[in-house]
């Protein structure tokens, strides 16, 4: 029995290794050169995933540079932490909005393009400030953040934990209601913006959301957090995003202790990987119906990698035997030596070409997670 959990480990600890050199030696130098303009000092929306060139870009997206900041934030070497503070500078200084917070997108000319008010938008820009600001100890970084959180909780905020997904221009008027990713990845960012200053308050507002998201949105038969609010027609169930509730929760057990959705996670885990992995390839497929039938089969790469990383904070020795056939399957489907395909299709054929900049981010949180992360 030792002795098998042993080579199991070791191979775990193999397919891991290869991994991180995949990303290390061919994603990251991917965005250091090719994937940067220099000239306006962001990341590229896209490359191709046939040659790792440009692909024309249609915008700037400040959500895309924060996922690059954050991606960049967690390097060692000097030539990973330049480039973030380079990102950093470009954040800052392109994306600020003339009515205060952030506009959604600028154009190629650097002009706004898309000037809505966009609640995932500005939860990345905690997430990557809180990053960045652990690396650098710029303060600037932290000031930036406490502007984006008030900002977030006086225009999106809602009473019950809820969270507008969207607002107008004039960062008044609503233009779509509470979804459940936005509310998610502000969770995401508020956990890693606690500790650096208010840490109670940003307690108090983790479990008032989580505890808003298992009132609204979480399906009772099946304990699965749906991307609209459970009553509303047409819903739908993302296996990913499961996983992704997984981990958060399970990440931060000081905080969610005695709410209803860390009771709730497990399971809904459980049901997306009943329902949502095909066993024989170990892919995740993109969405379900309430019934547990898929919608979607799509196989898209961050669904792949939040499976993973679930499995990983599982940590029994079930779910790292899993864990190791599905990086495995990971590798051989998704990674290539010029990147990645960002997406396939149910049997497997590449169906998007590209590489957006905003995927480093989905494997730098998954690989975090793998044993041996340091």
């Amino acid at each position: 029995m030792t002795t098998a959990r042993n080579g199991q480990g070791g191979a775990l600890a193999g397919i891991v290794a290869q991994l991180r050199t995949h990303y290390d030696e061919v994603v990251l130098p991917l965005w250091l050169t090719r994937g940067f303009n220099a000239a306006l000092g962001l990341p590229f929306e896209s490359l191709s995933s046939v040659d790792g060139q440009p692909l024309p870009p249609q915008r700037y997206r400040t959500m895309a540079c924060a996922r690059q900041l954050f991606v960049f934030s967690l390097g060692g070497a000097a030539a990973l932490s330049a480039h973030a503070e380079r990102l950093f500078e470009s954040l800052r200084h392109r994306f600020r909005h003339p009515a205060g917070g952030w506009v959604y997108s600028i154009g190629p000319d650097a002009a706004p393009l898309e000037t809505h008010h966009d609640l995932y938008t500005y939860a990345f820009v905690v997430f990557a400030c809180a990053a960045y600001y652990r690396r650098s100890g710029d303060p600037r970084a932290l000031q930036t953040l406490a502007e984006t959180v008030s900002l977030v909780e006086s225009r999106f905020g809602k009473a019950g934990g809820l969270y507008l997904a969207q607002l107008d221009g004039d960062g008044v008027t609503p233009r779509q209601g509470p979804l459940q990713n936005p509310i998610m990845h502000l969770t995401e960012a508020y956990l890693a913006a606690r500790g650096l200053a208010d840490t109670a308050w940003y307690e108090d507002a983790l479990r008032r959301i989580a505890d808003g998201v298992s009132m609204h949105f979480m399906d009772a038969a099946t304990q699965c957090i749906c991307e609209l609010p459970a009553r509303e027609t047409g819903n739908r169930i993302e296996p990913g995003h499961q996983f992704e509730w997984y981990a958060l929760v399970q990440g931060a057990p000081d905080v969610f202790p005695d709410t209803r959705l860390a009771g709730s996670v497990p399971q809904a885990m459980d049901y997306a990987r009943r329902h949502g992995v095909e066993p024989e390839v170990q892919a995740v497929c993109a969405s379900l119906d309430l019934r547990g039938t898929v919608t979607d089969a799509t196989q898209r790469i961050w669904a792949q990698t939040e499976y993973a990383r679930s499995l990983a904070m599982r940590g029994d020795d079930a779910s790292l035997h899993d864990l190791e056939r599905q990086l495995r399957r990971f590798r051989d489907r998704f990674l290539h030596a010029g990147g990645w395909y960002e997406c396939l299709d149910a049997g497997g054929g590449v169906a998007r070409a590209d590489m957006p900049s905003t995927t480093p981010y989905h494997l730098a949180a998954c690989y975090a997670a793998l044993p041996g992360a340091t």
